[in-house]
This record gives structure tokens, sequence and C-alpha cells, in this order.
């Protein structure tokens, strides 16, 4: 029983790890790596008041998935398949 409810925390440990590192990763792709974080949490409180009009998120969504496509399409071009960790991404915005 106490193998299992660890090996439950384990699992939410993780998924949580992977969810903070796709987010980190986007903040990234975001060109704002070097950001100060206090930028970057103010923007991200602004864009979350901002989606709260349909128009305006679903405009935010269209940008993010074209330059989800255009990565997608840029590497299959070069030869490659793509990069793997922006298609995780992509996979977890639609």
């Amino acid at each position: 029983m106490e193998r299992d409810q660890q090996a439950a925390k384990s699992a939410e440990r993780r998924k949580d790890a992977h969810e903070k590192i796709m987010l980190g990763g986007l903040v990234a792709k975001a060109g704002l790596r070097d950001e100060d974080k206090a930028v970057i949490l103010g923007l991200l409180v602004e864009a979350a008041d901002a989606l709260k009009d349909h128009q305006t998120r679903e405009r935010f969504r269209l940008r993010g998935k074209a330059i989800f496509d255009n990565d997608t399409k840029a590497g299959i071009d070069a030869g490659g398949s793509g990069a793997a960790d922006d298609r995780s991404l992509h996979r977890a915005t639609r």
C-alpha cells in the first residue's frame, strides 16, 4: 500500500517536472530566455488577463500554432523530422 502511494507520488512529481520543463521551453522559444524573471511573470499575468477575450485568445493561439508549424516544417525541409521537443510542446497546446 505504502509502495503504491510512493509510486503515485513519484509519477506525479515526474509529470509536474515535465510540465515545468515544457513551459520553460516555451519561454525560451518566445525569445525570453535572458529576460528578467519579473518581466516574464508580468507578461504572463497580463496575457492571462487578455485571454479572457475570445478573439485575443484565438489570435494568440493562431500565432503560436503558426510558429510551431513553421518550426516543424523547417526541420523537415532541412532533412530532419522537426524538433521532438517542439512537437511535444505543440501537442500540449492543442
